[in-house]
């Protein structure tokens, strides 16, 4: 209860200085509304010369674009802000605020700031996913619903953790900015299923930034692709990500000296 009281607290607060600057709210809706629109519109043209791509059936790359949305809004809406104000807090020793508080430093620099208006992403995303459910009915039985809500938790926390150990890494290296860039950049891939890609970039959209774990495999549960192995492996990473993640983080913690140092 403690950790659902701290993240409502950090979620009024953003709510509170979003709405400063109601006109983001705008900004975001106009490029939310066109990236989704340039991915129906890529769909429709895909699907007007072709019925499926890659075995991948319409409905089925419907479902795709709403999770890739989805995923999208959650992280924008909490892990790149909170992300970015840690890189900047170890650069500026202001990380000193974070871990004199009497709750755990992982957990608040992780909501210290959230970008509410990214909720438009991740309401569209439900949206466009539950638009595709509504097509695939017939097809997505319990079973399957309840595999792709479990790969879509492993896929967040794996997305998370990633997340964090590289902006951990602040602790060593003077900008790491970069790094979460280029995340950003490989994410955009995450709007089509990793198998169209090459072997080398499959691996790499797979395993060094773990798109694929967010976005495809999760849709793979609803369309009956997972197989028991892919899914007990993903649950294992994202367990052995976390822990990772934890452990790059205390490490982390003794490099840093502090605004006094």
């Amino acid at each position: 209860m403690k950790i659902f009281r701290l993240v409502f607290t950090f979620f009024r607060i953003g709510v509170l200085t979003e709405t400063a600057y109601r006109a983001n709210f705008f900004i975001q809706l106009f490029q939310s509304l066109l990236e989704l629109g340039t991915s129906l519109a890529g769909l429709a043209v895909i699907f007007t010369y072709t019925n499926s791509l890659g075995g991948w059936l319409p409905d089925e790359m419907l479902a795709l674009v709403g999770v890739y949305f989805l995923m999208g809004g959650i992280i924008s809406l909490v892990i790149q802000p909170g992300m970015s104000a840690l890189i900047d807090s170890v650069r500026d020793g202001t990380l000193d605020f974070t871990l004199t508080k009497p709750e755990d430093a992982q957990l608040l620099v992780s909501i210290q700031r959230i970008s509410i208006w990214s909720l438009l992403d991740v309401l569209m995303g439900i949206g466009v996913l539950v638009t595709a459910l509504i097509l695939l009915k017939q097809s997505v039985g319990p079973v399957a619903a309840l595999e792709f809500i479990i790969m879509l938790m492993a896929g967040g926390v794996i997305v998370y953790s990633f997340w964090l150990i590289l902006a951990s890494l602040s602790f060593w290296l003077v900008r790491v900015e970069n790094l979460l860039e280029i995340f950003q950049s490989m994410y955009q891939a995450g709007r089509w299923p990793v198998s169209l890609y090459p072997g080398w970039l499959r691996f790499a959209l797979t395993f060094l930034v773990p798109v694929a774990f967010a976005i495809t495999i999760p849709v793979e549960a609803l369309t009956g692709r997972l197989d028991i192995l892919t899914l007990l492996g993903a649950m294992g990473l994202a367990i052995a990500l976390f822990i990772i993640a934890r452990v790059v983080w205390r490490l982390g913690l003794r490099h840093y000296a502090g605004a006094s140092a």
